[in-house]
């Protein structure tokens, strides 16, 4: 008996083409469900694919690795055909193959740039997994169920198909590229498509760094460690500082467990997250050569951290705090707003990395500023927050309070 196949098509303001697209699938495909992840259309795209017969999953518009990834999980057991909206041509013989990723690559090319985006590609899969491949950057795509399995979460954006080929490789599954005749809409070279590659070739570039996934499941690059780049203008002990910060938060991103908060950590042991808790006061302390300052740089660098649990969330309260602070804290307040858009869209995550250097960026440029019974004072009150949130969920607390849930949900699709 053959397996299922669930067809899965990402559309974004696809109303002229899409129903085409769904019939022809429906007739390829008779016993095929065929689910299109609606990416936040403005037009009537989810209508017109309603009415060809698919089943539509409606999403706000975050990008085409998070709507396939928040649809897929929508969509039953089984092998699973990855298919563009505005595609033209026959996909059949992609399920014809014993591959447990099946791609198909286009027999005649029509319109695109220069091939960096795609150059850019094929060398990241050759040097991130050690394949050859031709069509990198191919959303016609056949995964099996084990496929299905390594590869889901996608990467976000246009970096979902490439990251897809490298995790199916490092998974040891059989990879082919079948070349067949499709048609789609290309890009041309005028301005709108030179800037949608260069959109795709900052997405594939992303999509092979470090990831993570976020509250909802959404596999998102790991960007944080970014903060250590901006501060033009600080102090060389708070650039230090925040850099060293930075790099230990960004350890935990790679290869923490499950832990959750100090006390999670210290029951567990030995864990990156014990050597943050530790590594971040001791390099304060080396930075500041104050016990006292030590502390209000650590403090303020894990009550920022607490914070990051949904998009944006984080950054707000920096930036918040920084307009206050000043000093060397606005110094790192454009890195904050340039990191601030894609953050909160889901596009990209602070991780550790960014929530605690952040926050031992308001640390350093706390004790530039405060007497010595200012960082007292502030010392108290970030350790009580500090142990609130080992109690309680400081979210759940900002979710609770009308203004500030407010505040925390503007800019989030």
């Amino acid at each position: 008996m053959a397996e299922p196949l669930v067809v899965l098509v990402a559309a974004r303001d696809e109303e002229a083409r899409i129903g085409t697209t769904v019939a022809a699938l429906r007739a390829a495909f008779p016993q095929a469900e065929i689910v299109v992840a609606d990416d936040g259309s403005r037009d009537g795209t989810a209508d017109e694919a309603t009415r060809a017969g698919a089943t539509v999953v409606r999403l706000p518009r975050l990008g085409k690795g998070q709507a396939l990834t928040l649809a897929e999980r929508e969509a039953p057991r089984g092998r699973i055909l990855l298919c563009d909206a505005d595609l033209a041509g026959d996909l059949e013989p992609l399920l014809e193959t014993d591959a447990d990723l099946a791609i198909a690559a286009f027999e005649r090319r029509e319109g695109g740039g220069f091939g960096i985006a795609k150059r850019a590609a094929r060398a990241l899969v050759k040097r991130l997994a050690g394949l050859e491949a031709r069509e990198p950057l191919s959303g016609q795509r056949v995964l099996s169920p084990e496929a299905r399995e390594a590869c889901f979460p996608l990467a976000p954006g246009f970096g979902c198909e490439v990251r897809m080929t490298i995790d199916a490789a490092r998974a040891g599954l059989r990879i082919e590229e079948r070349e067949l005749d499709l048609r789609h809409r290309a890009t041309g070279r005028d301005a709108g498509g030179f800037l949608h590659r260069g959109r795709q070739l900052l997405d594939v570039v992303l999509a092979c760094g470090p990831t993570a996934t976020n509250h909802r499941g959404l596999r998102l690059p790991l960007v944080g460690v970014l903060v250590a780049l901006g501060g033009s203008g600080a102090s060389t002990r708070t650039r230090i500082g925040v850099a060293a910060t930075a790099l230990l938060g960004l350890a935990d991103d790679l290869w923490s467990g499950p832990e959750r908060g100090f006390r999670a950590h210290l029951t567990k042991g030995s864990t990156t997250g014990v050597a943050k808790a530790l590594g971040i006061p001791l390099v304060a302390l080396a930075t500041t050569r104050s016990v006292r300052k030590a502390a209000l740089v650590a403090l303020a660098a894990n009550a920022l951290n607490q914070l990051d649990t949904r998009p944006g969330r984080a950054l707000k309260a920096f930036a918040a705090a920084a307009v206050v602070v000043r000093g060397d804290a606005a110094r790192y307040l454009p890195a904050a707003v340039l990191l601030a858009p894609y953050d909160l869209r889901e596009m990209t995550m602070l991780g550790d990395a960014g929530s605690n250097a952040l926050g031992a960026v308001l640390g350093y440029g706390s004790v530039g500023r405060l007497t010595a019974r200012g960082q007292i004072l502030c010392i108290a009150g970030l350790a009580a927050l500090t142990a609130a949130g080992e109690v309680r969920s400081l979210g759940a607390l900002i979710e609770r309070t009308p203004v500030l849930r407010e505040l925390d949900a503007m800019g989030r699709p």
